[in-house]
């Protein structure tokens, strides 16, 4: 069986990205940059350092972000050194928006590299907490899984980090399970 799913599956309500910023957001590293600058801004340098990057290459990056208005300038500061720096905020701009059917398969790569990156990156393997469920559903029961995920991913978007809150992330991924008959 295969069910036609819609763009992004869980942000078929969303307006849809114009040709830039689809672009602009389905890069794995660029997830990555939005992902380290979501909470507080970090400036091209200290982004490199977290990505174990070229500082050349992620400004690249962080000016496709900032042009397409999913980054953020924030007031600049003086560095350790002197240096004029300016820090970016992600503006969280990338879950208002659903990328659109042609920009479906780049996303989905990207998000499954950053998803492994994510995870290997996490000292202890039983911090993972992961689940897996084989189903078997008709249109219908598709439909309703991926809106009752869609309503459950718009209520955490709202959520306020409470006292002593700490940085998690939620992936969540249905596909044709093709090893099944």
């Amino acid at each position: 069986m295969a069910v036609e799913r819609s763009a992004e599956g869980f942000k078929d309500d969303r307006p849809v990205a114009t040709e830039a910023e689809a672009k602009a957001v389905a890069s794995a590293v660029r997830l990555r940059i939005l992902r380290l600058c979501l909470d507080s801004p970090l400036t091209n340098k200290e982004i490199a350092q977290r990505l174990g990057a070229n500082p050349a290459t992620v400004l690249h990056h962080v000016r496709k972000l900032v042009d397409t208005g999913f980054l953020a300038p924030q007031g600049e500061r003086v560095g350790a050194r002197g240096a004029r720096e300016i820090p970016y905020l992600a503006t969280r701009k990338s879950w208002a928006l659903q990328l659109g059917d042609e920009f479906r398969s780049d996303l989905s790569v990207a998000m499954l590299e950053v998803f492994r990156t994510e995870v290997a990156q996490v000292p202890d393997p039983a911090q993972v907490n992961t689940g897996r469920l084989g189903l078997r559903l008709n249109a219908e029961q598709y439909r309703e899984l991926s809106r009752r995920f869609k309503d459950l991913f718009d209520e955490l978007e709202q959520w306020q980090p409470g006292p002593g809150a700490e940085p998690y992330s939620l992936f969540v991924a249905i596909h044709p399970d093709a090893g099944r008959q």
